[in-house]
């Protein structure tokens, strides 16, 4: 079934944003390297609000960016669009956050840095203007997870997706979209190919996803790279093994070794920028070839 047949009505042309209307403009360095003076584990790399201390000349194409305001009444959701312009290649990326949120400088880093090679990467707010802080007690995060209604979370995701297509719609591409996420969002991505089943995405990268539904894999139409690390506790080898197994299609999972959670895009040492960046490099080739070679 066609995606724009799978989703809601289509939005208003007023919350419609053209692809090529954007405000915020600076240049992105696709080399990691750390340069002198820089502490440890911290990378010279794209960025959001600025140019790194010591971003070389050789910068990627510009990327502009733009919040916005998606959907309609209760579907109504805030998110942020990064876009490459003189060297995009038409395809779209639904980025999905871990637990620290949309506005997370990692997650909007790391959105930056995919847009760098020619996406169109939107980041939506999956908890509403209420992501975990990592000031709260420990032991209310149980308590907060709860509060994050999983069919709220879903819907939302759903109206992600379908402005994407709609976007895509109007400035006349046809292509698929890729989805990717860490963490929470890593989970929620097993989820959305789930209910998708082929419609809309054509390819996926869960990194260290959490509370993923192996009952859901046998739904899943599309190949998913799983990456982790075997030593993450919150993302066992085993369970990504036995996805990989019932997606089939392709599917492959790569293990970092000695690495923890969310070292891909959260690396707390020179050992880890090196995986970090390694991860970054299997996702590229990932999107790459399910979006542009095999579209």
């Amino acid at each position: 079934m066609p995606c724009q047949k799978r989703l809601s009505s289509a939005l208003p042309s007023s919350l419609l944003l053209p692809l090529n209307f954007f405000y915020v403009q600076s240049k992105c360095n696709l080399n990691w390297k750390r340069s002198s003076g820089k502490k440890r584990g911290e990378r010279v790399r794209c960025s959001a609000v600025g140019v790194g201390v010591g971003v070389e000349d050789e910068a990627c194409e510009l990327v502009n960016g733009v919040e916005l305001s998606i959907g309609e009444g209760d579907d109504n959701i805030q998110a942020y669009l990064f876009k490459a312009v003189k060297n995009n290649n038409g395809a779209g990326v639904l980025l999905l956050s871990d637990i620290f949120g949309f506005q997370d400088s990692a997650t909007r880093d790391f959105a930056y840095q995919v847009a760098c090679h020619g996406y169109n990467v939107l980041v939506p707010d999956l908890f509403r203007g209420d992501p975990w802080e990592k000031g709260r007690p420990k032991p209310m995060f149980e308590q907060w997870l709860a509060s994050q209604d999983p069919q709220r979370v879903a819907n939302d995701i759903a109206t992600s997706t379908k402005w994407m297509v709609d976007e895509f719609r109007a400035a006349g591409i046809s292509k698929k979209l890729g989805i990717i996420g860490f963490c929470f969002g890593g989970g929620r991505v097993i989820d959305v190919l789930a209910a998708d089943q082929g419609a809309c995405f054509s390819t996926a990268v869960s990194f260290y996803g959490t509370r993923m539904d192996l009952a859901a894999a046998s739904k899943i139409k599309v190949p998913v790279l799983f990456i982790s690390g075997d030593d993450d506790l919150l993302c066992p080898i085993g369970v990504l093994s036995k996805f990989e197994k019932i997606i089939g299609n392709g599917s492959r999972v790569v293990i970092f070794e000695g690495r923890g959670h969310a070292f891909a895009h959260r690396p707390g040492s020179t050992e880890e920028d090196a995986d970090a960046e390694q991860a970054f490099t299997l996702m590229r080739n990932w999107l790459h070839d399910g979006l542009l070679v095999n579209s």
